[in-house]
């Protein structure tokens, strides 16, 4: 039987989702839980690979189970795994879905703050910045929808079969002081580092370093930056995943410090 288990992780520890032999991964933590449990190996495949420091407010991962359990088992990964992973949900499948192939719109939220403040600290990311033109900004994200072709926005773009992303929607959110900034993504797929190097180049437009015009060539002739800066790791959320046959509301809101209890604090530009 092949279950799909719906989970949530903070990643700052962590030298990102893909299983490595020499240092500390999410896949790896999960499944020496699993094979514990179980006494056999167990493998598990994951909806994406996020980068090392990065967090999954929803993510996804398959496994198939040769014999049913009768015990709780969400209770008992939950006590075996470390406080910043935690299991949500474990759903029994229909057949041998894929929780990577068959994912169709994956989002991610990127949160960045101005001011030095420790409660925020590994949960969004620190730019002591002032003055971003907002406007320019907005006017740059706008442009993300209306184009395809990301290989200029991402590492290593010849690994890939192609480097196509229907980006379907992309927003930009301030919160009502103006010191806390929010990126929203969503597509169905992303390449290596594209919306770190995305949030990179926004904040070169803010700062006045990068013109729109230019962040447009870029997308218009598919070449990349003679120089691309990445916003740091610890920002990035991917956020929500969605498939066909399964659409989950995420679990958690990120972090009361960053939602204030809800949406209502953000503005979108």
């Amino acid at each position: 039987m092949r279950y799909f288990v719906h989970i949530g992780y903070n990643g700052l520890q962590y030298n990102g989702w893909q299983k490595q032999a020499t240092v500390m991964n999410v896949q790896g933590v999960i499944e020496k839980s699993l094979s514990d449990i179980f006494k056999t190996l167990i493998a598990i495949n994951g909806c994406g690979r996020t980068d090392a420091q990065v967090h999954a407010s929803q993510f996804f991962f398959h496994m198939d189970i040769e014999h049913p359990w009768d015990f709780d088992l969400v209770f008992r990964l939950n006590k075996l795994l470390p406080l910043n992973i935690a299991v949500y949900d474990i759903i029994p499948m229909d057949g041998l879905p894929h929780a990577r192939f068959d994912a169709v719109q994956r989002s991610y939220d990127y949160f960045l703050h101005t001011y030095k403040d420790p409660f925020l600290n590994g949960l969004s990311s620190y730019y002591l910045l002032d003055g971003l033109d907002w406007d320019k900004m907005k006017d740059a994200v706008a442009l993300l929808p209306l184009y395809k072709d990301y290989r200029a926005f991402c590492t290593h773009p010849d690994k890939y079969e192609h480097t196509l992303c229907y980006v379907r929607s992309a927003s930009l959110m301030v919160d009502e002081k103006g010191d806390k900034l929010r990126f929203q993504i969503s597509s169905n797929r992303f390449l290596g580092k594209m919306i770190r190097i995305l949030m990179g180049q926004l904040l070169k437009i803010g700062k006045g370093t990068l013109s729109v015009d230019e962040f447009e060539s870029h997308l218009i002739s598919k070449q990349t930056p003679a120089l691309i800066t990445p916003a740091h790791p610890q920002g990035l959320y991917l956020s929500k995943v969605t498939y066909p046959y399964l659409d989950l509301a995420p679990r958690t809101d990120f972090s009361a410090i960053l939602q204030r209890q809800s949406d209502t604090s953000w503005k979108k530009l």
